[in-house]
């Protein structure tokens, strides 16, 4: 993206408001618009730099990003991962998902948790943009790979505490 052409614009528009100030105005504005070149450049850079962090909080969890090359911005997108319902699913995700295991396999598991998690867990997803589902093997990777493991309470010795399910 070249910013030449709003750089001059913003010369133009300078030099406009100085027509209506007389000579006088019109040799300041002359005498200011070159210095002023680099700081233009640095406000439109901080106005599309501040653009981009507001798109990538909306498409989070895709991004866009603010590159500079040469002195020229440019943009860098990527795009949030798309989902699919699950019995359309024809084949495992791309191994280079940190999502999946490490063989590729994936498996399905039911677990029973209380409405109010659900709900929260629902909520945390929405906010990420993602599937519950994906949200889920994020959490629980993470967990996995940082071994915040859920505690488990054990009965004191010579305590009788009974767990599961029986018939």
């Amino acid at each position: 993206m070249d910013l030449t052409s709003y750089v001059a614009r913003l010369r133009e528009e300078l030099a406009g408001a100085a027509e209506l100030g007389g000579p006088d105005a019109r040799e300041l504005a002359g005498r200011l618009t070159a210095p002023m070149d680099s700081a233009f450049r640095l406000a439109l850079l901080d106005a599309l730099s501040a653009a981009a962090d507001e798109i990538t909080r909306d498409l989070a969890p895709g991004s866009v990003e603010l590159r500079l090359r040469d002195g020229s911005p440019g943009f860098v997108v990527t795009p949030p991962p798309t989902e699919q319902p699950a019995d359309e699913i024809a084949a495992p995700p791309p191994a280079e998902s940190a999502e999946t295991p490490d063989d590729g396999a994936v498996s399905r598991i039911n677990f029973r948790l209380p409405d109010q998690l659900k709900t929260r867990i629902e909520e945390a997803a929405g906010r990420e943009g993602l599937s519950v589902n994906a949200w889920l093997v994020r959490a629980a990777t993470a967990a996995v790979q940082t071994g915040d493991r859920p505690r488990t309470s054990r009965a004191p010795i010579g305590g009788q505490r009974f767990t599961g399910w029986a018939r």
